[in-house]
């Protein structure tokens, strides 16, 4: 089970590394042109931030177990990006985009389980 909570979190922190990469370098047109929709209700500072968020949470699934540097931030990256793909999932159903909004709950439950398997039976500190 570890290593599967590690191809895991490995995974979620490719994916969200590319997209807070994307949302911080591209326009909120280009994003929005290119599959993004749900952005449009957003302003670009928001967009920005939201991408910031993202490679926070990549970073911290990742290097605090790695360099086994305050190892509990794993976790917690986790629970964070739980709580940005429900925000996501929410934005995505308002824009009635079931296809994007199963993408979102996906990843969610994927990091879902990070928190669940780091907080609890496969966690760092024991």
């Amino acid at each position: 089970m570890n290593l599967a909570l590690w191809i895991i979190a490995g995974l979620l922190a490719v994916i969200f590394l590319a997209s807070g990469v994307m949302k911080l370098v591209q326009s909120k047109e280009k994003l929005v042109a290119s599959g993004y929709a749900v952005l449009d209700d957003f302003s670009p500072n928001v967009i920005k931030a939201i991408g910031v968020l993202e490679i926070l949470a990549a970073v911290g699934l990742i290097l605090p177990a790695v360099l086994d540097i305050a190892p509990v931030l794993v976790p917690l990256a986790a629970v964070g990006l739980v709580l940005l793909m429900a925000g996501a999932a929410i934005a995505c159903l308002r824009r009635k985009d079931a296809k994007t909004a199963v993408v979102n709950v996906v990843l969610l439950l994927l990091a879902a389980v990070v928190a669940w398997g780091r907080f609890g039976p496969h966690s760092f500190t024991s």
